[in-house]
């Protein structure tokens, strides 16, 4: 059997991926050499369009006692001086979702993992090691399996998910662009005891002082991490014993209110893959890049990548694509993963000053921002670009990522609207009524791609009222449609918006150029 898919790598992203396969449909072998999952914590961080992709898959409610919305962060300077704030959007929210979230990675890789098993076109293979790959179309792949045993398997497309030290990538020799970030950090993961940790920060803390920066996170329940900067006469292995933890901890707790849940060293880096793709094999999440944490992007830099590239895959597998289309995988990801790191890497650096004349003048500098800013607050999501090349039109609101309302059907039930349309693409019509003849038009242009037609109404819901009608609870879309003057949107699957309109007769034109698009 030729497989549509391998994934190599079992990790969110691996299995975020192979979830969108089995959403599409596509025949996949999901991988990974471990036997189960790796049962620490790692990644700690996800952010709205994450909970929307989760959300997707049919994940979102599975795990919603694992998550917790990210608190504000500040930044202290020596003798705590709030020199910096970053703050969530309020409600009601542009995806749906809270913007940030933080959460605890085993049992959302557990849920991850389960939900898998419910598509029928997913197999997968733990404790299953790739040997080989012979790249073509279709690619061999030589697999050992958990008892010694080799063979073969083929398939048309190879999904690299296989962490920051990718066998796959270091076997091609492939290069990444450093952007200079080397940082040793020391990561520690703690439990609470019951009715412990009553005096900690209430909010999450960046802590820029010279003698050595670090970072408290309020995780969800009693769930708490620090990072702690590795300072030069220190070594890795001798700051992660218990008795260096507790006494950088004492600080804020006594070490009878915790159990340590995980402590491990880590090298903070910020790389790009140069080339996403070899031959019919891409690379995802940190096989293609690695961002510091200080935004909590990179888990999610590798859900977009998978969101990103599995709807084209279909596309193409389903022959209403050309195979070209998949060049816009680097094209779109490469430069919003550059701007994502670079901004990552600024706040790090901003964190990590050691000098004590340039921390002092740091200081000054962002307290005369914090004191102009309006509200003295930023947003995280004002931060992440959008696409900015790629498969998008030239229209405006191209790229920008699109607002998912609360909506009510025709049926009188009220709920986010990808719960009623399913992750395909989007033509979307603002509230003004629309002649049926046109309508039919827009629809025949469509076909036969997977586009679902969303009508705003302003009616109530009635049995008159067509099934593809939705009202629009909190005008987040219909805020968004007027601020660009427009009354048609067409949507990715990926929730990226392909272009608008202003009226009926140049939606026509920008689902022809879509066509045209996938066609080339």
């Amino acid at each position: 059997m030729v497989y549509d898919l391998i994934i190599v790598g079992m990790g969110p992203v691996g299995a975020t991926a192979a979830n969108l396969a089995g959403l599409w449909g596509l025949k996949t072998l999901a991988l990974d050499k471990a036997e189960g999952i790796y049962e620490n914590p790692r990644a700690m961080g996800l952010d709205h369009e994450v909970m929307r992709a989760f959300d997707n898959i049919g994940l979102a409610d599975r795990i919603a006692s694992h998550v917790m919305p990210y608190r504000a962060s500040h930044y202290l300077s020596s003798g705590a001086r709030l020199i910096k704030r970053i703050d969530a959007a309020k409600p009601p929210y542009l995806l749906g979702w809270s913007p940030n979230y933080v959460f605890s990675q085993p049992p959302v890789e557990r849920a991850l993992r389960a939900r898998i098993e419910d598509f029928n076109s997913v197999e997968i293979q733990l404790g299953c090691e790739v040997l080989e790959i012979e790249h073509g179309s279709p690619s061999q792949v030589r697999l050992r399996d958990r008892d010694g045993r080799e063979r073969l398997c083929s398939a048309q497309y190879i999904l690299a998910c296989d962490g920051g030290t990718s066998p796959l990538r270091t076997r091609l020799e492939l290069p990444m662009d450093d952007l200079a970030f080397d940082e040793p950090w020391l990561v520690v993961d703690v439990m609470l005891k019951d009715g412990a940790g009553a005096d900690l920060p209430e909010t999450n803390i960046q802590y820029c002082e010279v003698e050595r920066p670090c970072t408290f996170v309020v995780g969800p329940g009693r769930h708490r991490r620090w990072e702690f900067m590795i300072n030069p006469d220190e070594s890795p292995a001798e700051i992660a014993r218990p008795e260096s933890i507790q006494r950088l901890i004492s600080r804020w707790l006594p070490a009878g209110d915790y159990d340590i849940w995980r402590a491990s060293s880590y090298r903070f880096h910020a790389l790009i893959l140069q080339r996403w793709r070899y031959a019919q094999t891409f690379f995802l999440g940190d096989a293609a890049h690695m961002t510091p944490p200080f935004l909590a992007q990179g888990m999610c830099q590798g859900i977009r990548d998978a969101m990103n590239l599995i709807w084209k895959l279909a596309l193409v597998q389903r022959q209403l694509a050309s195979p070209s289309i998949l060049d816009s995988y680097e094209v779109e990801r490469a430069p919003h993963v550059r701007r994502t790191t670079e901004v990552a890497k600024t706040f790090g650096q901003t964190i990590c000053e050691r000098d004590a004349q340039r921390a002092a003048e740091r200081d000054e500098r962002l307290e005369e921002q914090l004191r102009l800013r309006p509200n003295g607050t930023v947003t995280r999501q004002s931060l992440i670009p959008g696409l900015s090349g790629g498969l998008i039109d030239t229209s405006v609101g191209a790229g920008e990522l699109f607002p998912q309302p609360r909506v009510r059907n025709a049926n009188g039930e009220t709920d986010l609207l990808d719960r009623f349309t399913g992750q395909t693409l989007r033509l979307v019509l603002g509230a003004e009524p629309i002649d049926s003849d046109l309508l039919d038009s827009l629809q025949q242009a469509c076909a036969p791609l997977p586009v679902s037609v969303i009508q705003l109404s302003q009616a109530p819901a009635t049995n008159d009222v067509p099934s593809h009608h939705y009202n629009e609870q909190d005008d987040v879309l219909g805020t968004w449609m007027r601020e660009r003057d427009c009354s048609v949107v067409l949507v990715r699957p990926d929730h990226y918006v392909y272009g608008t309109a202003v009226d009926t007769e140049q939606a026509l034109a920008l689902v022809q150029r879509l066509r045209a698009a996938l066609d080339a």
